[in-house]
Parts: C-alpha cells; sequence; structure tokens
C-alpha cells in the first residue's frame, strides 16, 4: 500500500455480490462450467479492505480516488472470472488505536464461509515492544491471524527505523509466535531490511511489491539490492504492487516484466508469491489487467512454477489449509 472493514449487510449488498460469492468460494474448480479446464486457482495474499464507517485510515486525506469504502462485493467483483479461491487480507494503516478492532474483523470475515477471505496480516507497531508484545500474543493461537505489517515507507518513517533494538526484539517475537513478518519498505531501505532478517533467523519474512521499485526509474541499484536480500531463505517475495509506480492506464506488459522477471530469476520458484494490491493497484490498473499482464509475462514458465507462483507457495509460506 502505498504513502499516500463491519457490517454484516455489506456481504449481500447487490445480487451480483452474492453470485461472485459462491462463483469464488474457497475451493478451486477442476473444472469450468463449460467443461473446459478451469484457470489455474489464484491465492491473493495481498487484499486490502476499508470501510471507512468503521475505520480511519489518515493516509487517505486528499487521495480523491481512494478515499472511499472499498468493501468486499466491490473486491469479488473486481476479481470476478479469475478463480480467486482464497485471499489474505492485509492490513490498511488504520489508526492504531484501530488495531484490536481490525484483528476482530479479520477473525470475523474469516470465519464466514462465504467469503474466499481465509486468513488475515494485521497491523502493529514493532518499535514498542511492551505495548506490542501485549498486543499480538491476544491473536498466538488463532489460526486466521498469520503476521503483521508496519508499513515503513512513508515520509514519516526515517531510514534505519526498522533497526531499532526493540524493533528487532518483536519482530524475533513473531518467530517465536510462528508468525510472519510482512516488509513493505523504499527500494533504498532493502540493506536496513536484510539486516532485520538477519537478526531474526527464526522469523519468515514476505518482501511486499519486490520491495518497491518504480517502473519508471532505472532498476540496477534495486536489482542489486533485491539480489542481495533473496540469499537470505527465510525471505519469500511478494510479486505485488509496484504496478502503481506505472504510467497510469498507459503502461505496457514491457515495463513490468523485468522487476517480475528478475525477482522469479534471484528468488526462484519456491520463494515466490501473488498479490493484488487491490484496491492500491487502481491507480494505474484495474484487478484483471494486473493478473493477466503477470500471467502474460510468466507464460514460459512452467506450469509448476506459475502455480507455486500463484497458488501453492501462498499456502505453504502463509500456513493456509490445504485445497479439498
Amino acid at each position: 500500500m502505498r504513502d499516500r472493514l463491519s457490517r454484516r449487510a455489506w456481504l449481500c449488498q447487490t445480487a451480483g455480490a452474492a453470485a461472485a460469492i459462491s462463483l469464488l468460494g474457497r475451493q478451486a474448480p477442476s473444472k469450468a462450467a463449460d467443461g473446459k479446464k478451469a484457470d489455474m486457482p489464484i491465492i491473493d495474499t495481498h487484499q486490502h479492505l476499508w470501510d471507512l464507517e468503521r475505520f480511519r485510515l489518515p493516509w487517505l486525506d486528499g487521495d480523491a480516488k481512494l478515499n472511499r469504502s472499498f468493501r468486499m462485493p466491490d473486491y469479488l467483483r473486481a476479481t470476478d472470472g479469475l478463480n480467486v479461491v482464497k485471499t489474505i487480507y492485509m492490513e490498511v494503516d488504520l489508526d492504531p488505536a484501530q488495531q484490536d478492532e481490525e484483528a476482530k474483523f479479520v477473525i470475523e470475515t474469516c470465519r464466514r464461509a462465504d467469503t474466499p477471505m481465509v486468513a488475515g496480516v494485521i497491523s502493529g507497531r514493532p518499535a514498542d515492544y511492551d505495548g506490542f508484545r501485549a498486543y499480538i500474543t491476544k491473536y498466538k493461537d488463532s489460526p486466521y491471524i498469520k503476521g503483521v505489517r508496519q508499513v515503513l515507507h512513508g515520509s514519516q518513517t526515517p531510514p534505519g527505523y526498522c533497526l531499532q533494538p526493540s524493533f528487532i526484539k518483536s519482530v524475533q517475537l513473531l518467530g517465536e509466535l510462528g508468525m510472519r513478518y510482512d516488509l513493505c519498505i523504499r527500494p533504498t531501505d532493502l540493506g536496513d531490511a536484510a539486516k532485520l532478517v538477519d537478526a531474526c533467523p527464526d522469523t519468515r519474512f514476505i518482501l511486499d511489491h519486490c520491495g518497491n521499485p518504480n517502473v519508471q526509474h532505472d532498476l540496477k541499484a534495486w536489482r542489486k539490492a533485491l539480489g542481495e536480500m533473496a540469499r537470505r531463505k527465510n525471505v519469500v517475495c511478494k510479486v505485488s504492487g509496484f504496478i502503481a509506480t506505472a504510467k497510469p492506464y498507459a503502461w505496457s506488459v514491457d515495463d513490468l516484466a523485468p522487476v517480475v522477471r528478475h525477482t522469479l530469476d534471484v528468488f526462484g520458484p519456491d520463494r515466490v508469491v501473488f498479490g493484488g494490491d487491490w484496491p492500491v493497484c487502481t491507480l494505474t490498473a484495474t484487478y484483471r489487467q494486473w493478473a493477466e499482464a503477470l500471467k502474460s509475462i510468466v507464460a514460459q514458465r512452467s506450469e509448476t512454477e506459475r502455480r507455486k507462483l500463484f497458488h501453492d507457495n501462498a499456502v505453504r509460506w502463509y500456513g493456509l489449509a490445504q485445497d479439498g
């Protein structure tokens, strides 16, 4: 999510949303309705939702496109027909006073049988170790809370922020609890992120948005930094989000391909996962445009590798229940 959730009624606002829910479900169909082989099932590891009647997101102030509610029916319409079978909610940088309310929303939604959302990564502030420990240990036994994220690329977050001893201690605690930490950081701070990973060898990390490269800028420094990060085996890279740096609705597949190919090459087929980053992706593309562009870029890779990217690796790295 760039610098710049639950009334029960929202799932049944329209007949179209209900139909979409029925189509998506929680399991991947083996065949499409016409008897042909179904599209490869997708697990979206980066699904945002926000209800501005329930949650406060200060970073939305002044954002003409994103400063409105984006609820589950909206997501289902955006992904209709793409065979998104499961989703993982990603925290939305809300008012820290609402962190427990966010966790409650995630658990409530995942317990429903009529949405694809099966887990979530919730907001947290690791720099306050005592407060963080009291907060996160409440959810250590929840099958729905898989980890924590704090957005680190905001203008108010200085370089080196994640290397505070209290921050490191909190992220180590996540590893002790069997939870993960999603890293969302500036590309120029990937070296700091690598140091954090080295200090927390028993914690699993997911690097969001391929490390946030800007596809309109020179990628040389990013390539080197990402390659260094990929040497750390407790890190998986999320192919997501960076499309928000492309020219709005005026980009080509060739603009995105260098980032995707380098990411897959340095992390390998077993340590990459797909993320939609909806609705932030709509700043420059529809969900379908992003998903289909990525499918096009990886089309020449084996079906096994493509399935790992879009589905299987998410099950393993986020500890999801197997289909079936």
